[in-house]
């Protein structure tokens, strides 16, 4: 490879980068211009325009189509360095402003403290959905805050992620009210799912995330209509509009069955996850929970 085509390659990929850090997935490339890209190297003419040591200003000239890429190299999941479009902050805002003002559920309304929209990152590629908020969510207005919340935040971090670099969302936004109890959760009625879950919906659309949790029965009911006992689903890959779904044990279940067994499925789901998502799985990683 000459200097020249070198120079021109590692300046292309850089604009590459740049453009696709700043939320640009797609980009036109010219019939022609993919035409001299698959002559081999020498035929590639080089004109002294081209040779410059800085970025072109423009993506005009597109990098080969299988850049090679050490194995070593492993997938960047963190949203730190990205930033989403403005148009999709702006949507995602507005659909956040909707969701904090909703009062189709009067009860629900009326008791709530909080809405509990969601929290993490709008460009994550790994989203948690569980049920519903809490006394603590609602008390807080953020997702997974109690108990349950910090074993998932545990959970995440196992995986080398953190709250910041995934999303979490319930399907029910507001805390299912409890007349005539002073502690206590219940379960949504597939009334109450039904008129919350399009604020679900249009979260996932608006994230795309490549790979979904779903933790506990009640959120793989809302996304997928299944009824089928998380006992049987937990493990087996689903999928939820072409996205692909991981049911798994809610950590509030964890909470109350401390069987190693249990905690070792729920990270057979997660390992699982991380390998969809092609994520690096050390070997400390894998032996999570086995018994010595």
């Amino acid at each position: 490879m000459s200097d020249d085509y070198g120079q021109l390659l590692d300046a292309t990929i850089q604009h590459l980068e740049d453009l696709k850090s700043r939320g640009l997935r797609h980009i036109s490339v010219a019939p022609q211009t993919l035409r001299e890209l698959a002559q081999p190297v020498k035929n590639f003419p080089v004109p002294p325009a081209a040779r410059i040591q800085n970025p072109p200003a423009a993506p005009k000239v597109s990098a080969p189509a299988k850049p090679e890429i050490p194995n070593s190299v492993a997938p960047d999941l963190s949203p730190a360095t990205r930033h989403p479009s403005p148009d999709k902050a702006a949507a995602f805002a507005a659909l956040r402003d909707r969701a904090l003002a909703c009062v189709k559920c009067p009860h629900l309304a009326s008791s709530r403290k909080n809405v509990v929209f969601g929290v993490g990152s709008i460009d994550a590629q790994l989203m948690f959905v569980g049920e519903a908020p809490g006394a603590d969510e609602d008390e807080q207005g953020e997702p997974f805050v109690g108990k349950a919340g910090q074993l998932l935040t545990k959970i995440i971090q196992a995986t080398g992620l953190s709250r910041a670099d995934v999303y979490i969302a319930n399907i029910l936004k507001c805390r299912p009210d409890t007349p005539g109890q002073a502690a206590g959760n219940r379960k949504p009625t597939p009334e109450e799912m039904q008129t919350c879950i399009p604020y679900l919906h249009e979260q996932i659309d608006l994230i795309r995330p490549k790979v979904i949790v779903a933790l506990g029965a009640t959120a793989v009911e809302g996304l997928l209509g299944k009824t089928v006992g998380i006992t049987k689903l937990r493990g087996h890959w689903q999928t939820y509009r072409g996205t692909p779904l991981m049911p798994t044990y809610h950590p509030a279940y964890l909470l109350r069955n401390q069987a190693m067994s249990e905690k070792r499925r729920v990270w057979e789901d997660m390992l699982a996850a991380m390998e969809k998502l092609e994520m690096p799985v050390s070997e400390k990683q894998r032996n999570f929970f086995l018994k010595a």
